[in-house]
């Protein structure tokens, strides 16, 4: 039953990261600071899922309005 846990728990982060992965190429930051993101992403799933949601390219629009 846990392996099972694990697996769904596993799945939602690797789904939640690509999630975030295409929401950054598609944002209007800059093509380096996109490749910056996706490689905290993609090397550290769950911390950088984390960052990037607190101080991803969203956060930008939330300090200027």
């Amino acid at each position: 039953m846990s392996s099972f846990l694990y697996d769904l728990v596993a799945f939602a982060i690797f789904v939640v990261d690509i999630w975030a992965i295409v929401q950054v190429v598609r944002s209007d930051a800059e093509t380096f600071k996109k490749v910056l993101w996706v490689v905290l992403i993609a090397l550290l799933p769950v911390i950088g899922l984390m960052i990037w949601a607190f101080a991803g390219p969203r956060a930008y629009g939330r300090e200027q309005a």
